[in-house]
């Protein structure tokens, strides 16, 4: 068997956080990588794609509602034509410097409330997944399982990746459970691993209400802001290996 692994990188403020970042990129197949929304300039920016590289790690955009300040973590109010060119506006800043380290983009997964919101919202999907059909119709869309981009996608004809997490509880209707709710984010990684083998095998997995789920995805989030992050790469790593599962994009 085999399993995409994915982590958001670049979303430090300087080169010693693209060098933390690096250190991860050993245990993964894919990154997304923050283009100027909510983090990243330049310099991240290009530092990031450089380190994937050398790791041959699928390289992504990662947009999102364009506020440094709250990190992308803040529901915006924007009128759609403008949410729409700022998404793009990040892509393209990210692709540019992809082309001068002479790669180009795989895919694109949008970040935190933006995320949540066009999951949630399937008016907000097909708006983003139409540009993107429209702009970008070579990208892959990395997003929910289950959720409104894949059925916007799929709609669309874009190609799309089935994302599930490690370390958040999913709601009975497969939404993943708010930050906010008790118990959403699972911090022992023996429960990281379990949801994690139940995801690749398609066995069936509690929801933080207690109902039975059961699905598979194409790719695995692995959260790179995560104090424990490379610690529970490695163990991921190892596990996955023990259980005879190859990582790749």
């Amino acid at each position: 068997m085999k399993i995409d692994i994915n982590c958001d990188l670049g979303e430090g403020v300087n080169i010693d956080d693209c060098v933390r970042d690096a250190v991860l990129m050993g245990f993964i197949s894919r990154c997304n990588i923050a283009c100027g929304g909510h983090a990243g300039d330049d310099a991240t920016m290009a530092l990031t794609v450089a380190n994937a590289l050398k790791h041959n790690l699928a390289i992504g955009a990662h947009p999102s509602y364009p506020d440094r300040e709250n990190f992308g973590r803040k529901s915006l109010s924007l009128p759609e034509e403008r949410l729409l060119q700022s998404i793009a506006k990040q892509i393209d800043a990210l692709s540019d410097i992809a082309a001068r380290a002479s790669t180009t983009l795989d895919h694109v997964k949008l970040h935190g409330a933006l995320y949540n919101d066009a999951e949630a919202d399937p008016k907000l999907a097909q708006a983003i997944v139409a540009m993107l059909n429209r702009c970008y119709p070579q990208l892959t869309v990395l997003g929910l399982a289950n959720a409104s981009m894949e059925q916007a996608a799929r709609k669309l004809g874009q190609p799309f990746l089935r994302e599930g997490f490690m370390d958040r509880r999913y709601l009975n209707d497969h939404q993943l459970a708010p930050r906010s709710q008790t118990g959403a984010v699972i911090d022992e990684f023996a429960l990281c691993r379990q949801q994690t083998m139940c995801l690749i095998r398609g066995e069936t997995f509690s929801s933080i209400e207690g109902k039975p789920l059961r699905f598979t995805v194409d790719s695995i989030c692995l959260h790179g802001d995560n104090p424990q992050a490379v610690h529970i790469a490695a163990r991921l790593h190892q596990a996955l290996y023990e259980a005879d599962i190859r990582i790749c994009a």
